[in-house]
């Protein structure tokens, strides 16, 4: 593992690979060195990650450790300054509590199960 953070997202999915575009963006402009690692292109038996455990959720390495989740989400958030306030607001107990009910029940799901279909639609087309 490295000590730079390292965002370890589905590239395949067009929600996550806009979002993360935009925070790689923002990374890039300010000089910071975060490393973006997409499913497609990610050694991630490396970061102790298979293909369907990486598409479920949106990690990141700092440290040495490997985050999931809105903690995730935070930690990224901590070194892009124009989103520090956001790490900050989804820390707080109450917001902490409602922002990862929201992701791990909704969100996080909801994108998987589109990630999924989209991998099915591709086999079905690849076989037809």
């Amino acid at each position: 593992m490295t000590d730079k953070t390292t965002v370890i997202y589905n590239d395949t999915c067009p929600i996550c690979a806009r979002e993360v575009n935009a925070y790689r963006d923002m990374s890039r402009a300010g000089g910071l060195e975060i490393v973006y690692q997409g499913l497609s292109d990610c050694d991630l038996a490396r970061f102790g990650l298979d293909r369907d455990s990486a598409a479920r959720r949106f990690h990141v390495v700092k440290g040495g450790v490997l985050y999931d989740g809105i903690p995730a989400f935070a930690l990224l958030w901590d070194d892009l300054p124009r989103l520090r306030w956001l790490a900050r607001l989804v820390r707080l107990p109450g917001v902490a509590w409602l922002a990862a009910a929201l992701y791990d029940h909704v969100l996080a799901p909801a994108l998987f199960a589109l990630h999924k279909r989209r991998e099915r639609r591709g086999k079905a087309r690849r076989i037809a």
